[in-house]
């Protein structure tokens, strides 16, 4: 009966497919769906009812084989008995409550007793927000329990381009933990902070000595772990900018490097390609490759396809201002590549919580600070403002009065604006893109009324819109391109490391 459900669910629900593929209870799920009938277990629906609008007190029970630790945000329970009088419907009030990230309860089941994989990932003054954030996200995504750990003195920390996070904890916290893997991202002055700071130092030489996995991305292999000594007798690569540093003898220059339990990379636009690589490391080669397909990564030797309809000018006589409004459940991946690209090309950036606080959760659990409240910029103009995507906050940019107002006034005054993700659903709702060809990502894509389903960016005259996740990079690249030409385009992507057309 179960299997039968099952098959009319992925048919005909794109809500479904949505989350099987997009959240980290539908990833679990699918897991389940592909193993063999042993040793079954209670699942209860309520970690996806919000999705399927399936009331949680009469959710019928499914039973699916037990996986490790890793998969474990789908909520286990025991049956409920039957006209239990404790029983009681949640209330509509709690039924509307938003949860930004996933809660993820563990499993004490002796088949699956396995601990989840431990990841810790430090920053400090000047990381590379799109590395820390890349890394943090991907990983959590195969299932790891990534700590983020500031080395400063305080939990919030403004990273290279301006983007201010909040780390879980402090790294004093984390000095007799062990970590299934150590992950530096790079930026100046951040990875001189890392190497810096004695408790990290500590943390990551005992990983090297007791052969577990670490690793390091642009600046830090250099400046950080060679100062410690952790590179010895390895292959390694860095940014290129810093890659004199190494020795010629050990020195590589692919854009991804495993060498025994360490792991290097070259720079931002290479962070997915070392996310994944460790993803595989950690969990094996079928999750890294779910997750490459989840985060919609270009296959080798396929090109990023842009197309672009009814092409007008978009250069400006002054610096651009752009406004990038986030949410509660705005996807960080999205949100940090946006501000750190425009950033580089030095485009104004204000980003703006429509929440009631500046700091924002975001979809996989990232915290991250905006510049102010979106009450603040309601009698401001911008140049350009760009949604960015996660279904949860998505849904709660549509909701904001004010976001609604100027994005209004945008389209009036024939300013530019887009979305990327989920949210050209949003423009599509405010009526915002009518007679006008946009994509979205490929779970919302046919809510557009002229989805265009074979390019990751489109441009229509005076809006852009985007796939997202791993298209960010692109998006951002073609924003910067539209504003200021194609040479100041590929000069940030060479920054990045990020291959991008000579023409």
């Amino acid at each position: 009966f179960f299997f039968v459900i099952r098959d009319i669910i992925q048919l005909t629900s794109p809500k479904f497919l949505y989350f099987r593929r997009h959240t980290h209870s539908g990833r679990r799920l699918v897991h389940y769906l592909r193993q063999p009938e042993s040793k079954l277990l209670p699942v209860t629906m309520k970690s996806i009812s919000p999705l399927f609008s399936v009331s949680t007190a009469k959710s019928p029970i499914f039973y699916f084989s037990p996986i490790s630790q890793r998969l474990s945000s789908v909520k286990f329970a025991a049956p409920p008995k039957i006209n239990s009088p404790d029983t009681k419907r949640p209330s509509s009030k709690s039924a509307k409550t938003l949860s930004a990230a996933p809660t993820i309860d563990p499993i004490t089941t002796t088949a699956a007793s396995a601990s989840p994989k431990k990841v810790l990932l430090p920053i400090g003054f000047g990381t590379e927000e799109m590395e820390a954030v890349i890394l943090a996200d991907v990983l959590r995504r195969a299932g790891a329990e990534v700590t983020v750990a500031s080395v400063e003195q305080q939990l919030e920390v403004e990273a290279y381009g301006g983007t201010r996070l909040v780390a879980d904890t402090f790294i004093s916290t984390c000095s007799n933990e062990i970590f299934d893997l150590v992950a530096l991202p790079g930026g100046m002055p951040g990875s001189a902070r890392l190497r810096d700071c004695e408790v990290l130092q500590k943390i990551t030489s005992r990983q090297a000595e007791e052969k577990r996995l670490y690793g390091a991305i642009c600046a830090a292999p250099a400046v950080t772990l060679l100062p410690w000594g952790l590179l010895k007798r390895k292959q390694t690569t860095c940014h290129p900018a810093f890659i004199d540093k190494i020795s010629s003898f050990r020195v590589v220059k692919t854009n991804t490097q495993v060498s025994g339990e360490l792991t290097t990379s070259r720079g931002p636009g290479t962070s997915f390609e070392f996310a994944i690589c460790l993803v595989e490391q950690l969990f094996g080669e079928p999750v890294a490759r779910e997750i490459g397909e989840l985060l919609l990564m270009n296959p080798a030797g396929d090109d990023p396809k842009r197309q672009e309809f009814n092409e007008v000018g978009w250069s400006l006589d002054r610096t651009p201002q752009v406004l990038i409004p986030i949410a509660n459940g705005s996807e960080e991946i999205e949100v940090v590549t946006l501000i750190d690209i425009l950033r580089r090309a030095k485009v104004n950036v204000v980003v703006a919580s429509v929440e009631k606080s500046a700091q924002v959760l975001a979809s996989s659990g990232t915290k991250i600070v905006a510049d102010k409240l979106i009450n603040a910029t309601s009698d401001s103009i911008f140049d350009l403002i760009i949604l960015p995507g996660g279904a949860a906050g998505a849904e709660r940019l549509h909701k904001s009065k004010i976001l609604k107002k100027l994005l209004k006034e945008q389209e009036s005054a024939g300013r530019i604006f887009g979305a990327i993700c989920s949210s050209p659903a949003v423009l599509q709702k405010q009526g915002l893109i009518k007679d006008k060809k946009a994509t979205a990502h490929p779970a919302v894509l046919d809510k557009l009324k002229d989805g265009v389903n074979d390019a990751q960016v489109v441009i229509d005259g005076k809006l852009i819109t985007c796939q997202g996740f791993a298209t960010a990079i692109q998006f951002a690249l073609a924003i910067v391109s539209k504003l200021f030409g194609h040479a100041r385009a590929r000069s940030v992507a060479e920054g990045l490391v990020y291959q991008y057309p000579r023409s």
